[in-house]
């Protein structure tokens, strides 16, 4: 079943979350992820609006937890967590 790896990030340093954009952005698709939503306007209906969401559609919630343990993308993560704070989650469709 489909599963969607969802990202709400307050990007700290903007130029030191760069790296990160092009590190995970060529992660995902070798894992078999697809963008759906990656940083556009958000409307707030309830509660604080997010800085930044990200929404990566996966085949499964397995394929999307094996993508973010694998070593490429702990790699990214690295940098993100130096750069940004947020919460990241699975979604089973």
């Amino acid at each position: 079943m489909t599963a969607y790896l969802v990202a709400e990030i307050e990007v700290t340093d903007a130029a030191a979350y760069e790296p990160y954009k092009k590190m995970a952005g060529e992660s995902i698709p070798r894992h078999g992820g697809k963008f759906i939503v990656r940083g556009g306007r958000t409307v707030a209906l309830e509660g604080e609006k997010p800085k930044r969401i990200v929404v990566v559609e996966f085949p499964s919630v397995e394929a999307a937890e094996k993508f973010y343990h694998s070593p490429d993308y702990q790699a990214a993560v690295k940098v993100r967590q130096k750069a940004s704070k947020g919460r990241l989650y699975i979604v089973e469709a």
